[in-house]
């Protein structure tokens, strides 16, 4: 769907929330947060032998999944599933989950010589997949609920405690990210887009310098505490994938490392929005095409991770220059030509396999 063409003044009234208008601000948000996580899987090798690396690796990963995943929420619907949306979850979830997984089972038969397809336990990044479905699965009958935000804030602290919550079928991630994607639905009827698309330029600018110095005051604790964040594995936690005896926290208090993880990445997640352009931009089109980008970049990404070359003493120019390739990754991958021969495999459409959903139609009146 085309965006339409934005009023010159920004404090113009903003379309309801509710409508189907595509708001430039969302489709930015978008396309920037994967940009994000492309560029945090790309510098990953680096940040052994690194504390520059890693330090811009924890600065991005305490809050780039859990503000992809609130934005993910705020697309969602809380009303119970008719047989249309059953329908896109099987086209645009299950079926490209199932087509992928197949794909790296084949990659890794190719490169270990081992075949296994364990559909149980996602590859890679096809854990999101997984918890995407169960979250909006899940979302119409948290909705039912009078505190949803607070309940998923104590399930994910609660799911930490358990060990019988593993990563099999992303149940980890799917408890412990929980929170975002409520707090991105509950944004939807918030009201605060319209307030913030609302706003003179003076005031956005006031809001965006602050948002500047809270992301600059989290760089510098993590560039300056480096080895303590290294000491107390706080990687682990910004993962979300693992129970607190797993990362080796037996102690009562594990889950308030949880609960600050996530007041820091809702933190970050709303800095990171006050930062995002509130017009149309050259990539705001780009941003409906963030699960291509998602599904594909791991294949382009894979050689470096497995070959070794971004492991041990690298040269200094390596991390710019890994940020700078996940970037362009990032827009080639959103092009329209990728989209098109890849197409079959992120958005299949099997007629066969689904039955068609037909308009009702009022019946014609009796005769008399």
């Amino acid at each position: 769907m085309t965006s339409p063409q934005q009023p010159r003044q920004p404090q113009s009234p903003a379309p309801a929330t509710g409508s189907k208008v595509r708001l430039p601000l969302w489709d930015n948000a978008r396309y920037l947060a994967i940009t994000l996580v492309v560029v945090g899987h790309a510098i990953l090798r680096l940040i052994d032998a690194s504390d520059t690396s890693y330090s811009v690796y924890l600065v991005i990963y305490a809050f780039h999944v859990p503000v992809f995943v609130l934005v993910s929420g705020y697309f969602a619907k809380s009303s119970p599933p008719g047989a249309k949306q059953l329908k896109r979850l099987v086209t645009d979830l299950v079926l490209p989950y199932l087509i992928f997984e197949i794909i790296w089972t084949l990659v890794r038969w190719a490169v270990v010589g081992t075949l296994n397809l364990d559909l149980a336990q996602p590859s890679w990044t096809l854990w999101f997949i997984v918890s995407l479905i169960a979250w909006r699965v899940a979302l119409p009958y948290l909705a039912q609920l009078r505190y949803p935000l607070l309940i998923s804030v104590v399930i994910s602290v609660w799911a930490g405690y358990i060990g019988a919550i593993t990563s099999e079928f992303a149940a980890s991630r799917t408890l412990g990210l929980l929170p975002f994607f409520v707090l991105g639905w509950r944004l939807r009827d918030s009201g605060l887009t319209r307030r913030w698309l609302s706003w003179s330029p003076a005031t956005v600018a006031v809001w965006r310098a602050g948002a500047v110095l809270v992301f600059a005051a989290v760089a510098l604790v993590a560039f300056t505490g480096i080895d303590f964040w290294r000491e107390i594995g706080i990687r682990r936690f910004l993962l979300f994938d693992e129970s607190y005896p797993e990362m080796g926290y037996h102690e009562w208090w594990a889950g308030g490392v949880r609960l600050a993880v996530i007041a820091v990445a809702v933190i970050l997640s709303f800095a990171f929005l006050v930062l995002v352009p509130r017009r149309r931009t050259v990539f705001t089109d780009l941003g409906q095409a963030t699960l291509y980008i998602y599904l594909l970049h791991t294949f382009v990404l894979y050689p470096f991770r497995e070959s070794g070359i971004l492991e041990g003493d690298t040269p200094f120019w390596y991390l710019p220059a890994m940020i700078l390739f996940a970037i362009v990754v990032t827009f080639l991958l959103a092009s329209k030509p990728v989209r098109k021969i890849f197409r079959p495999l992120v958005e299949p459409h099997p007629r066969w396999l689904l039955r068609r959903v037909s308009t009702p139609v009022d019946a014609p009146a009796p005769a008399s």
